[in-house]
């Protein structure tokens, strides 16, 4: 039988520009994202002109984009990419973990925040993730990920608030959760780790892990980010 690994190599690479304005970053991800080989970086680009032509002549799969270029944010500069490279997803790649620059990147049409402290195999995980149409947030922001959601939920939208098409959590999960399940729903939220979420319990990390898989399949769900959101429309925040 095929593994998950297995089947990436069988198909097509997904193809990525890096959007970053330090060679010696971009150069490092490069090498980092190769040893995937169902990754492959087809270009690079250390400012917003540069990432709008590259993103136009190569059309990749995904834009990995600093929020920090020179002259400009990354976010302001994510419509213009989405424009150039209609089919790309975009995930923000950064050192900010700024509540506002959360909001912003999502409501400019970004498909994924992450930061730049996380592991390789992490990053490498999340971009095959937003390739099957999930929106990836890193863990240390789904509490702020909540709040976000929270204030939109209350607030009429405004012009240009709806994510692209594919990037939106799918929320449509209404499994019923036992009380502890809900307990470690409200964790998740919170943007606790299973180890936090196992110590403010008083049960084993290893229990979490299977509730937490409990959880996604009676939602039918697959991320974290998901289950967030879900428990902010449940008024379990």
């Amino acid at each position: 039988m095929m593994n998950d690994r297995t089947l990436r190599d069988a198909d097509p690479p997904i193809r990525i520009l890096l959007v970053d304005d330090h060679t010696l970053f971009r150069r490092g991800l490069t090498a980092l994202l190769s040893r995937d080989p169902g990754l492959q970086v087809v270009g690079d680009a250390a400012d917003a002109g540069e990432a709008q032509r590259r993103a136009a002549s190569l059309q990749p799969d995904i834009i990995l984009l600093d929020n920090h270029l020179p002259g400009v944010s990354g976010v302001d500069t994510l419509p213009a990419l989405r424009e150039a490279a209609p089919g790309a997803r975009v995930l923000m790649l950064t050192i900010s973990e700024d509540e506002n620059d959360l909001a912003a990147a999502l409501r400019a049409g970004a498909c994924g925040y992450l930061l730049k402290t996380m592991e390789g195999e992490a990053l490498a995980n999340a971009i095959h993730r937003a390739m099957r149409g999930e929106s990836v947030v890193a863990n240390e922001m789904t509490g702020k990920l909540v709040a976000v959601y929270r204030q939109a939920a209350a607030a009429p939208p405004l012009p240009g608030d709806a994510p692209a098409a594919g990037c939106a959590p799918d929320t449509a999960g209404n499994g019923a959760l036992s009380p502890r399940e809900t307990d470690i729903l409200r964790g998740i939220a919170r943007g606790d780790s299973n180890k936090q979420i196992a110590r403010d319990l008083g049960i084993a990390e290893t229990t979490v892990k299977i509730h937490v898989q409990h959880i996604l399949r009676k939602l039918g769900v697959s991320s974290r980010v998901q289950v967030a959101v879900i428990a902010v429309e449940r008024g379990l925040t």
